[in-house]
């Protein structure tokens, strides 16, 4: 959002004669980026939860839906980590558990890269230890 928000303000200032309305409005839309950019991490910290146990990986998403997902760990077929840029300059990375399910992967994001590791090892010894064909 700050990059979005600079845009404005930088659009505003070289591409315009700068009335002062036009002015107001790219000022009130940076202060809203900006406040998006503080609120937003907090608010998706509070509605998403996930859990792993012997038996299966829970997941919680949604801010006016919640949708629970589980994954049992004798269905879980694939585990993968994946960090964009964005993610490794912020020290990041995401969890995908694919199971034998129409009903798509479960999804553990914005993990710290270190526990992202550890829990991508530990599911995977799990796994190996749960008997099933994971169909």
């Amino acid at each position: 959002m700050v990059p979005v928000a600079a845009g404005a303000v930088v659009s505003y200032w070289l591409f315009t004669d700068r009335p002062v309305w036009l002015g107001a409005v790219v000022a009130v839309f940076a202060v809203g980026c900006l406040a998006i950019a503080v609120v937003a991490p907090r608010a998706y910290y509070r509605v998403e939860r996930w859990e792993v146990t012997d038996e299966a990986v829970y997941t919680r998403k949604g801010w006016l839906t919640h949708t629970w997902k589980v994954a049992p760990m004798s269905r879980i077929q694939r585990i993968d980590t994946a960090r964009g840029p964005v993610q490794r300059w912020f020290g990041l990375a995401d969890i995908t558990v694919t199971t034998a399910s129409s009903a798509g992967a479960v999804k553990i994001e914005a993990l710290d890269a270190a526990l992202a590791a550890d829990l991508a090892e530990r599911l995977t010894t799990i796994t190996q230890a749960t008997p099933g064909d994971a169909t």
